[in-house]
């Protein structure tokens, strides 16, 4: 079969195409896995091992191949084309049975690691007859370079927010599959016949048209088997994945699959974090709400006529977006956020409390728990000190705070870690039938007590029921040797990974 040189352009821009396909490939992994069994630090750091190694082995196991070198990369493209194409359903769908989940996943990942590996040695043999290998490799590894640069850039602002996973890895397969077509042309004269292979990457070429025409579909099918109740809205942003579910009882939102609240009682939830806290500062006016983007805990807030303004500080848009528009949420949360007292602030909490100067008399902060160094950087004594400066010297802030009863190291560390900031705290919990025992922490720059006056009207709490809030069973004693959660040694993660793993 004659060998004949050919055109290194196409060949360059093939590069590019494939190594961005080839992290994407990497980063729907990652984020899946993030947000399925959460601890994105732990899920990112596995895939990326796991990966790497399975790239190296693909680069080993190149040399072996000696014969049909251009034939050979076809079928790798058309193979990384399915296996890459359908990744984030197939581990999607993995996920319903746990006992099966991490095989597949990480047969999946090492095996699409081990054909990316292929790609470029491959490559590289196919163009040595047509350019100086030092020019060759020189031009190779920067197109392998960009196209990594570009799908790290695209991947989080773009692909995910407006296609979701399922469209984003079926896109780039498909991409797979047309650099498939493209290389059947491109090295022809070495191929020869090559009718087997135009009709292997039509049929991959077919099927990942379909499913990526039916991704929503899918994407439901996958979300009702994850999920007890019907799925009513199921989405990705650039942060999390956001989840609405109902059943006869009311609705749900679960952010990375971890429950947020269940409209059922989240009053009892909400109530108690909200109006201990005015009543150690009952005339406070400007509040200021750290995450809570569902609107819920402005609404109890908004309830006291002293306030006269509420800053919301949420990261993601999409939440804050459902909060205002949607109608179970609006029903829920009174039109929280459109009230004109209101104004929602779309940014990083701890960044806003550092580029930002206005006092607050009363300060909320409703994190979900610190199941990630992402999200345990908002419970660190950095955290709170950038806190303390945006209080009024008569202020007071309260923290959701997880349970005392099932991770009860973790409540105690919050606790601690608020206190080392240069606060007066008072713990305090209450029951919360969706989650069990539920703790917070109420801190002020000085010592206080907690006058047994509160907003009248309420469906849980009362004047009478709201000392008993504040005393602890022996089961949820406070721990003496908890640490401080610290920026660079954040604890609390560690320790709450540990406490919840016991109920999984």
């Amino acid at each position: 079969m004659t060998e004949s040189p050919v055109r290194p352009g196409p060949v360059y821009l093939t590069v590019l195409v494939i190594s961005t396909c080839g992290l994407v490939y990497e980063l729907v992994a990652g984020a899946l896995a993030s947000y399925l069994l959460g601890d994105t630090v732990t899920q990112f750091s596995l895939v990326i091992g796991m990966y790497l190694t399975a790239m190296g082995a693909g680069a080993w196991l190149s040399k072996f191949v000696e014969k049909g070198l251009a034939r050979r990369f076809v079928e790798v493209e058309i193979a990384v084309a399915f296996l890459g194409g359908f990744s984030a359903p197939i581990l999607s769908f993995a996920f319903v049975s746990p006992r099966w989940f991490h095989p597949v996943f990480y047969g999946l990942v090492f095996s699409i690691g081990v054909l990316v590996g292929l790609e470029i040695p491959l490559m590289l043999r196919l163009l040595r007859r047509s350019v100086a290998f030092k020019d060759l490799v020189a031009q190779v590894l920067t197109f392998d370079y960009l196209g990594a640069l570009a799908a790290s850039l695209l991947f989080p602002l773009v692909f995910v927010p407006r296609l979701g996973l399922f469209r984003t890895s079926l896109l780039f397969g498909l991409l797979n599959a047309a650099v498939a077509f493209a290389s059947i042309r491109l090295f022809r004269s070495e191929i020869g016949a090559p009718g087997g292979l135009l009709a292997k990457a039509a049929a991959v070429t077919v099927l990942l048209l379909a499913g990526f025409a039916s991704a929503d579909r899918l994407s439901e099918l996958a979300e009702e088997q994850q999920y007890a109740d019907e799925v009513l809205f199921a989405r990705s942003s650039a942060y999390q994945r956001v989840v609405l579910t109902r059943n006869r009882a009311g609705f749900q939102l679960f952010l990375n699959g971890h429950l947020q609240f269940s409209s059922v009682d989240e009053y009892r939830y909400h109530e108690a974090l909200v109006h201990p806290a005015f009543a150690v500062a009952p005339g406070a006016r400007r509040i200021a709400v750290l995450g809570g983007g569902d609107g819920l805990a402005v609404r109890e807030i908004l309830r006291h006529p002293s306030v006269a303004s509420v800053t919301l500080v949420d990261l993601d848009p999409m939440v804050t977006r459902l909060a205002r528009e949607n109608p179970l949420f609006v029903s829920l949360n009174g039109g929280s956020l459109r009230s004109p007292k209101v104004t929602v602030v779309n940014d990083d909490a701890m960044t806003w409390l550092e580029k930002g100067s206005d006092r607050f008399d009363l300060v909320f902060v409703d994190f979900p728990d610190p199941n990630g160094f992402a999200v345990g950087k908002l419970y660190t004594k950095r955290f709170y000190t950038l806190l303390g400066r945006r209080l009024s010297p008569d202020g007071a802030f309260a923290v959701q705070s997880t349970s005392p009863l099932f991770a009860r190291k973790s409540f105690w560390i919050i606790d601690r870690t608020i206190a080392a900031a240069g606060f007066a705290t008072r713990p305090y919990h209450a029951a919360v039938p969706s989650f069990g025992e539920w703790g917070f922490v109420l801190a002020a720059p000085k010592a206080f007590d907690v006058p047994p006056r509160l907003l009248s009207g309420l469906r849980y709490l009362s004047d009478e029921t709201l000392p008993a809030l504040f005393s602890f069973g022996p089961d949820m004693a406070r721990w003496a040797e908890a640490p401080v959660n610290r920026l660079h040694d954040q604890a609390l993660v560690r320790t709450y990974e540990s406490e919840w793993r016991k109920f999984e």
